[in-house]
């Protein structure tokens, strides 16, 4: 018999999570012959929320009122799947299955510790964040013993990376006064790094006609965001004094097409990712299977799909970067924790890899062009939907104890000659 499994997570928001939950759901659909997915969606934060009326979103809104009158009938899940940060995961059903893009430092916080064996199986998006997960222990001394005693975790972790994604291009109007545009994607807040990212380029590009594309909000695309995200930006860049480089802001909703033709625009030609740690790194990721050359760090979540199995570095501008304690500034109790440490690119390394870039290219784009676009085909053949799919429900098979080549479906075909 097919398994009740409940689906908690910030499905239909416009944030990490949400594309998190969109693509792990799309994996265990496919599956229908195993599982009954049940939905119950989550708030992220004060994100916005998806608009598009498409198959999926009537989908998902069928399946809210399914579980509701699932739930009011009195029936039971077989297993919970909750997509969101580890301290808020739950005992919702015999088996558990807690999903976390999991963490951009090296350690996780304690209570991180105490749901994730809570859990029967976790799954994260990264190596780093396994690794992390795996490698933190807290030690203490028990109040009635005094004897010293190790807290780690002890539930299984599987790495599950994102799939990549196929997109038509389509024409996106912008007037960009430059004709080399360099990009960067990033929320506005400390762990982006996106005022200094602003900031180093025009140091660098201060007396030359180059673009900066920054597409970015602080917390929703709303009018009222555009226009605070406008002000903090246009302030750092005044303050920057005298230039002919420019700086444009990219802000509001755009649909995943949108984003893929932002990647492969004429006028756009490198992404730059000065991020302190990534879970993952969607939009490195997104730019590096579109064949957009990428300047980042080897640190955290794109080690994955920026290095081969064989830990050799494809084509990419690495940065050189420093583990430093995270500022007090940013600490978050139950989830970024004083103790713990993120990376700090190089002002000097980030500036040369700007200019390597931009050397190269204006040199030979197409030599540039043809590097990364074989690059990219690498990263589509390793990241397939077909591939993380599958990997997808095997971790989830995994914590049910129950064979993904095996159908569940009680289903019977039958024909009569």
């Amino acid at each position: 018999m097919k398994k009740n499994i409940l689906f908690k997570g910030p499905l239909l928001t416009r944030s990490g999570y949400g594309e998190q939950s969109r693509f792990a759901l799309r994996a265990l659909r496919e599956r229908s012959d195993l599982f009954n997915i049940y939905v119950q969606p989550l708030q992220w934060g004060k994100t916005s929320w998806i608009s598009e009326e498409d198959p999926e979103r009537m989908w998902i809104d069928q399946a809210i009122e399914k579980t509701i009158a699932f739930i009011q009938s009195g029936a039971t899940f077989d297993a919970s799947f909750q997509v969101t940060i580890p301290n808020e995961w739950e005992k919702l059903a015999p088996v558990n299955i807690g999903f976390t893009a999991g963490i951009e430092t090296t350690k996780v916080a304690y209570p991180w510790i105490q749901k994730g064996n809570e859990m029967d199986r976790i799954v994260v998006v990264s190596n780093h964040s396994k690794k992390v997960y795996n490698e933190t222990v807290y030690i203490g001394t028990h109040p009635e013993t005094g004897v010293e005693v190790q807290a780690k975790l002890e539930t299984p972790v599987d790495t599950v990376n994102y799939p990549v994604k196929t997109f038509e291009p389509i024409d996106l109007d912008l007037d960009l006064k430059h004709n080399v545009n360099f990009l960067c994607v990033a929320q506005y807040g400390p762990r982006k790094n996106l005022e200094n990212t602003v900031r180093w380029f025009i140091e660098e590009f201060r007396s030359e006609e180059v673009g900066l594309v920054v597409k970015s909000n602080i917390t929703k695309n709303s009018i009222g965001d555009r226009k605070q995200m406008f002000f903090k930006l246009a302030q750092l860049v005044r303050s920057t004094g005298e230039k002919k480089c420019t700086v444009h802001l990219l802000h509001g909703d755009m649909t995943d097409q949108e984003m893929h033709s932002l990647y492969t625009h004429d006028k756009i030609h490198c992404l730059a990712s000065l991020s302190h740690g990534e879970g993952f790194g969607l939009p490195i990721f997104e730019a590096a299977y579109s064949g957009l050359p990428v300047i980042t760090t080897a640190w955290s979540g794109q080690n994955d799909f920026l290095f081969a199995a064989d830990n050799k570095a494809h084509e990419f501008y690495i940065v050189e970067h420093d583990l430093a304690p995270i500022p007090e500034a940013v600490i978050w109790d139950g989830v970024l924790i004083k103790e713990s440490e993120w990376c700090y690119p190089r002002e000097h390394s980030v500036r040369s890899k700007f200019r390597e870039f931009y050397s190269e290219y204006s040199l030979n784009p197409k030599k540039v062009e043809k590097r990364f676009k074989k690059d990219a085909k690498r990263i589509k053949e390793t990241f397939s939907p077909e591939r993380q799919n599958a990997l997808m429900v095997e971790s989830v098979c995994a914590a049910l104890n129950i064979d993904p080549s095996q159908s569940l479906d009680d289903t019977v075909m039958l024909e009569f000659g």
